[in-house]
């Protein structure tokens, strides 16, 4: 009874503009449309058993959208934006066949209000006196679909031909989305007032919109000036004002302050019309900022200042042996230069002194103090100490300040002496190669000597190839490329195993020697506990029976000397060890008794710990699954209650012991008290077998809690829930179009002589009998389903067939007429060899009685016919639909889409005849011819 998904849109939209909301089909693609602004609601109607899980995702445009996933039937937006126009996909998944996917595409309409853009054109003619000035008038407005445009001058409607000095055209490139006027030689009565009106012709209820310009003699683009030094040089902390004004321009232009490249203004920024106040300027706030002006004249006019916030940077320092000797040491004698550099803003007013001992030092012939230019940034300044004496020794200071002042000088202490000299990196006895295990903390250490002592600068290290020759840098453990360290020591918490790898440290050529850096390599070896897999699974079994449990083994380091241990609760099975061969260990249960039920585990270990396989061994039986596609599973009982045809199948009823029965529990919504009974079952239930039980009894219009829990001789099994919720609709009418395997519950009578078979076109079988039967269902799908007999070989001349609707509960009571219900079907009769089509009334009284309410006979035409009857059941009743073969193959009956109704039959078809004797005057049928624009629509 288990089969795979299908889908069915249902779309409910909130909206006043009925005729926005409509589902069509637009080049072999469903396209749903909806205005920007209300709310959409998609609801995906699934089929399916066991109940299949929903999900919607999104696809905007062709290009992969962010993909937003719900995992519900309803998909809703509301306050829906255009952004979020583009295909929506629901997918229905169980387990079973593949899932089921169904696609549409929103389409959202929206219409923003245009814009009028001014251009001219001045050229001259070959005659020298002559002079043609032309003018452009472009109305863009964005809008779905695409909008059409109305030019108006005044009250006049211009259109093309209309003015032999206006032009009115739609640039090929951008088609349907802006509208050019051209006004030609410009001429007085050009001077007027311009209105361009944009529509989408009222779709979706979204009206017309307009923009106005008055074009006249003063009509001009923009231009803008600034009122401040450029570049503007401030201070930290004080307040700058930027003032920009419009020198020029008709109509007068708007004025908006920008940074580039989509920077945000500093939070702080104040802005009145043209002009920015900055409070408090700080370091971030410098750089470029631009003041536009627009009137929607020519193009719009742009002026930009600089921002420099006075302040200085980064300072640091390096010493340079004499670089006419090979030796990195300073020595008696020789030169030695000191290097100072300061990133500094701005740059032009970067001044540098230097201090011996504090005193102010003066360049001289040993002593030469050099500047680099003061365009480039960062500024250094040199000291070159010629012939080094011992009377050099000592402090130099390099003091950086700016000229104008506005931030704190940084200075700078470098100590020459006997004992500067370069750095020296080494590894401390043993620490070379580290091994530490995942979740620790682990120093890494280098041991750096020399004066002054360097930062050290930590990196990593990813060898490839046999030799490592090559050698690629890779990320440290804290995301970054390269980590300073002052004392040589880099911690690592939380080790995890992919920091595994070679660390280098090695001395930084800034605050030190300039010299080739010093570096040194550590080895850190993360060892973890074995991975394994299952980590935790479930197994049920029956009694008796014999199975096997195996536990893989992934990844561990160290991945020699590998023990297991298997164990049942705390009771030791087996142990051994691990071979270099195998990855997996298994435990074998021969025959499986009460004792061997519980938690089996696995521990795989190294010297880094264990990993563990857990699996719980049960005889609980697995949950049912509700069928939540029975076709009317409410009905009528009394008037004052209703009952509810609860269905299942059970979820593998084999991989434990049989089921004995199910503990049915039910409680009333709101209240807290279950009422519980068994339902016993006989016999081996199947996989797929569908479960009925009739609940009874239930008060209208509550709703109700069920669970139902599988029994077996090891117990309880996995209990189900679902709800039960009374619909006054579904106890009035039953409706049947065939489209599920269960058939709405219409079941095959046991005591004919052949059966009803379920069919669609799209599945037709390409040998077919030719001329009889249909070739669609009755709304002309190709894919929707029907019933027909099957009168090929080797049935013969007055076979029956029949198909046996529900049991259905009549009202009927002692003080009231027997009640009437519309029973009304649709049948395809088509064929020279047709024999006739039954309808019986069986009621379910002391005895079965069946009643002849309709019947047809012979060739009807390749047509659809409604046909409907009104019945009067006096007890619970059936409906039987009895298919009669005639005298040949071409001979298919074929019905579709039944239903029973409370209340006589209404709206009988135009041309209606009767079909049964004068008995039956109540009966009506109407046929229906399918055209070929019905086939292939999908239901």
């Amino acid at each position: 009874m288990k089969y795979s998904d299908q889908l069915v849109w249902l779309h409910q939209p909130h909206t006043s503009y009925t005729a926005c909301n409509v589902e069509e089909e637009r080049y072999s693609e469903r396209v749903y449309t909806i205005k920007e602004g209300e709310t959409l609601e998609l609801q995906c109607l699934v089929t399916g058993h066991p109940r299949p899980q929903i999900r919607w995702t999104k696809t905007a445009g062709g290009a992969s959208d962010r993909e937003s996933s719900l995992h519900n039937e309803t998909l809703r937006i509301e306050n829906i934006n255009r952004h979020q126009g583009g295909r929506y996909y629901c997918k229905a998944e169980n387990g079973l066949g593949s899932p089921a996917i169904r696609s549409i595409r929103v389409d959202v309409y929206y219409l923003d209000d245009p814009v009028i853009t001014i251009h001219q054109s001045v050229g001259e003619a070959k005659e020298q006196f002559y002079f043609e000035r032309t003018v452009f008038l472009r109305c863009v407005a964005n809008s779905n679909p695409p909008v059409h445009y109305t030019w108006r001058r005044g009250r006049e409607v211009l259109s093309q031909g209309s003015d032999s000095g206006v032009e009115i055209y739609e640039p090929f490139f951008t088609q349907g989305e802006t509208k050019i006027l051209k006004l030609k030689n410009l001429r007085p009565q050009d001077y007027a007032d311009y209105t361009c009106f944009s529509s989408v012709r009222n779709v979706c209820g979204i009206e017309d919109k307009s923009a106005h310009f008055t074009l006249s003699n003063r009509t001009a683009p923009p231009s803008i000036k600034l009122l401040l030094d450029d570049p503007l040089v401030v201070n930290p902390g004080e307040t700058i004002t930027l003032v920009c004004v419009a020198s020029g321009g008709e109509p007068h232009p708007s004025l908006k302050w920008m940074r580039p490249d989509g920077q945000q203004l500093p939070k702080r920024s104040v802005v009145k019309g043209g002009t920015l106040t900055i409070p408090a300027v700080a370091i971030d706030d410098g750089g470029v900022y631009s003041c536009v002006g627009s009137n929607n004249v020519g193009n719009p006019a742009k002026k930009t200042t600089t921002i420099l916030v006075r302040g200085l940077r980064k300072g640091r320092f390096w010493i340079t042996p004499d670089p006419y000797h090979n030796d990195d040491n300073i020595q008696i004698g020789r030169e030695v230069k000191i290097s100072c550099q300061v990133e500094a803003t701005p740059p032009e007013e970067l001044q540098f002194s230097w201090l011996k001992n504090g005193r102010p030092l003066r360049s001289s012939e040993r002593m030469v103090i050099t500047h680099t230019d003061t365009d480039v940034s960062p500024g250094t300044t040199n000291l070159d100490i010629i012939d080094l004496k011992f009377t050099d020794f000592g402090t130099y200071t390099c003091v950086a300040s700016l000229r104008n002042g506005g931030t704190p000088e940084i200075s700078i202490d470098v100590n020459i002496s006997s004992t500067t000299v370069p750095p020296e990196l080494t590894i401390p006895r043993g620490r070379s190669h580290l091994i530490t295990q995942e979740g620790d903390t682990v120093d890494l250490q280098c041991l750096v000597s020399g004066k002054p002592k360097p930062i050290i600068l930590w990196s990593r290290v990813e060898e490839s190839g046999v030799a490592a020759a090559a050698a690629a840098t890779a990320l440290m453990p804290d995301g970054s490329i390269q980590t300073e360290s002052y004392d040589g020591i880099l911690r690592i918490s939380n080790v995890t195993r992919e920091m595994s790898g070679t660390y280098r440290c090695q001395t930084s050529q800034y605050n030190g020697f300039n010299v080739k850096p010093r570096e040194a390599l550590i080895q850190l070896v993360v060892q973890f506990p074995p991975a394994v897999e299952p980590v935790h699974t479930e197994i049920r079994q029956a009694l008796g029976r014999a199975f096997s449990l195996t536990c893989r083994l992934l990844r561990a380091h160290p991945a020699r000397l590998l023990r297991y241990e298997w164990k049942l609760g705390t009771r030791l099975l087996t142990v051994g060890q691990f071979s270099d061969q195998r990855d997996d260990t298994n435990y074998h249960v021969r025959a499986l008794n009460r004792e061997g039920y519980g938690e089996y585990t696995c521990d795989i270990t190294n010297e880094a710990g264990a990993g563990r396989c857990t699996f719980l061994v049960t005889g609980k039986a697995y949950p049912p699954e509700f069928y939540y596609d029975t076709y009317s599973a409410l009905w009528q009982n009394r008037p004052r209650v209703y009952g509810f045809k609860l269905q299942w199948t059970q979820m593998e009823p084999n991989a434990v012991d049989r089921i004995l029965a199910y503990r049915l529990g039910i409680r009333q919504m709101g209240q807290s008290r279950w009422w519980e009974q068994e339902i016993p079952m006989e016999g081996t239930i199947q996989k797929g077998e569908l479960l009925t039980y009739n609940l009874t009894e239930l008060i209208k219009p509550e709703s109700y809690l069920v669970r139902l829990t599988p029994i077996t001789r090891y117990g309880e099994g996995d209990s189900t829930e679902r709800i039960i919720t009374y619909s006054g609709r579904l106890s009035r009418e039953f409706q049947c179009g065939f489209e599920d395997e269960a058939l709405c519950l219409f079941s095959q009578d046991k005591n004919d002589v052949f059966d009803w078979t379920r069919h669609s076109a799209a599945t037709r079988d390409t040998k077919y009998t030719p001329n009889t039967g249909p070739s669609s269902d009755h709304t002309g799908s190709k894919q929707g389903f029907y019933m027909y007999i099957e009168t090929s070989r080797p049935r013969l001349e007055g076979d029956t067939a029949r198909l046996l609707s529900p049991t259905f509960n009549s009202k009927s009571s002692p003080v009231s007429n027997n009640p009437t219900y519309c029973f009304a079907f649709y049948y395809h009769m088509y064929g020279k060899h047709i024999g006739a089509l039954n309808i019986f009334l069986r009621q379910k009284g002391q005895a079965v009685t069946d009643t002849l309410v309709w019947s047809l006979t012979g060739n009807q035409g390749d047509r659809w016919c409604q046909a409907k009857v009104n019945i009067h059941p006096t007890t619970a009743f059936q409906m039987v639909i009895e298919g009669v073969r005639g005298s040949g193959i071409e001979g298919d009956i074929a019905i579709d889409d039944v239903t029973i109704e409370e209340g006589e039959c209404k709206d009988p078809p135009p041309n209606s005849e009767s079909l049964a004797p004068p008995s039956s005057p109540h009966i009506w049928q109407h046929c229906i011819t399918l055209i070929l624009a019905l086939i292939g629509q999908q239901r």
